[in-house]
């Protein structure tokens, strides 16, 4: 990472504002649920007072709720503690154009405490951990992401205005890899690639999907935290292109009851001098740390459920039968199972298929990591590959509720060694959070069932 060149270097970015084509920088980082938060600075401001000594913003950006009102229950910040500042440095390697917004440049942060210490609690920092962990091993994670998305005819404010009840969808039927079915929303989904690669993206394709209007830009793998950044800037990115061109798309992963919208996460490890050491001689083509490594991912599946589905809408999208996954099982090539072993040689690698599109990326690819580590540390063994249909089989079940995944990665001795008491503090308390507001809520299902009829 340290030699690596970023999609843009400051020495370009003093170009650009120089000749006026960048006028304003936005310097972000990822909250607890993926999504960028910070500031826009005018870009000659930047460069001399923000590039070298950061900026700050208030701590309570880690200590809300989705919408973003403040909660109790987080020791980092709260009332009684001032909601005071952290430190938003940025990272140089992250530093790209976004050509959907004209005249703007982009940083991801790191963030500290006002002695230079790290936010631990900070989703990016966590990965960190995870990653420096993996690097005593002599190993770095290389990661891709399957982030789909259902897009709707309507805007973002007619669909607040409709109760996000309603919409139209892009289009009427399935249209899981047909071309004329893409075509039919072509312009929008060719601006979104063409943008991306201007931002420093690495494009691969485009794919319809089930769900009418569902559809799937794929990107190459790349470096974890590098995949990671890459993910929450395509995710707002899809959205604001979204919006200025009269639409609207929903990454959550169950909007409707029909397919939800999956995340699915593929890992693989390299090497000092770049091999694949998934790759070896053993049974399937695989290595034993592949074996261990997929060994571990199945002994904390249960206890890190919660890294990869983080909301109550996650664990609607586990229903038997769907292509999302139900049991604690591994299968080469096998779409009902959680763990898909795929490739060969080069292209080893397993895919996680727990996460919905709701997933934050850092946190999701730090639990593959550290249960990949749990795995190769212990030398644990890998079971018999499921060989048929994993929603039917005798096998765990992934937690069915957030409640249910809560508790399991509160009481993990597995997640507490990993992460540290704080980190499982501190998302432990936004599951509550989140199960507070839904347990006080009547919904829409309560008053047709019961407002005539009981």
């Amino acid at each position: 990472m340290a030699d690596r060149k970023p999609p843009l270097t400051v020495e370009e970015l003093r170009s650009l504002v120089a000749s006026g084509e960048i006028d304003t920088v936005v310097l972000a980082f990822p909250d607890m649920q993926g999504r960028l938060q910070g500031k826009r600075f005018a870009a000659p401001f930047f460069l001399s007072d923000v590039l070298e000594h950061g900026t700050e913003g208030c701590n309570y950006l880690l200590a809300v709720d989705v919408e973003l009102n403040t909660v109790d229950g987080y020791e980092m910040s709260s009332w009684t503690k001032g909601y005071g500042d952290f430190a938003m440095h940025p990272d140089l390697t992250t530093l790209r154009r976004l050509p959907w917004n004209d005249g703007t440049a982009l940083l991801i942060a790191d963030l500290a405490w006002s002695d230079g210490t790290p936010v631990v609690a900070a989703p990016r920092q966590i990965l960190r951990r995870q990653l420096e962990r993996l690097a005593g091993h002599g190993y770095t994670a290389h990661v891709g992401t399957e982030l789909e998305f259902i897009v709707f005819k309507d805007t973002y404010e007619q669909a607040w205005d409709a109760g996000y009840r309603g919409l139209t969808p892009a289009n009427q039927y399935n249209i899981d890899y047909s071309v004329l079915g893409t075509g039919r929303i072509e312009p929008l989904l060719r601006r979104i690639r063409n943008e991306m690669a201007g931002a420093g993206l690495t494009v691969e394709s485009a794919k319809g999907e089930c769900n009418p209007g569902q559809h799937e830009i794929a990107f190459k793998y790349d470096e974890a935290l590098v995949t990671c950044d890459q993910h929450a800037v395509y995710k707002t990115g899809a959205k604001e292109i979204a919006a200025q061109e009269g639409v609207s798309l929903t990454f959550m992963a169950k909007y409707n009851e029909r397919e939800g919208n999956s995340c699915h996460i593929h890992l693989s490890l390299q090497d000092a001098d770049g091999r694949n050491v998934m790759a070896g001689d053993g049974p399937g083509g695989m290595s034993p740390v592949m074996r261990h490594f997929l060994a571990g991912q199945l002994a904390a599946m249960r206890d890190f459920s919660l890294l990869y589905a983080p909301n109550i809408n996650s664990y609607k999208r586990f229903q038997p039968g769907s292509f999302a996954p139900t049991a604690v099982a591994w299968g080469y090539d096998n779409r009902t199972c959680s763990l898909r072993v795929v490739g060969h040689g080069r292209s080893m690698r397993f895919e996680n298929r727990l996460p919905g599109g709701d997933v934050n990326p850092h946190l999701a690819v730090a639990g593959l990591v550290a249960a990949g580590l749990y795995g190769i540390e212990q030398e644990l063994e890998l079971p018999e590959a499921c060989q048929g249909n994993a929603y039917t089989a005798d096998y765990a079940h992934v937690p069915t509720t957030l409640r249910e995944a809560a508790e399991l990665w509160e009481n993990s001795p597995l997640a507490k060694a990993a992460f540290g008491d704080e980190v499982v503090a501190h998302y432990r308390n936004m599951a509550r959070v989140e199960l507070d507001a839904f347990d006080a809520a009547v919904t829409d299902w309560e008053l047709r069932r019961s407002f005539e009829r009981m």
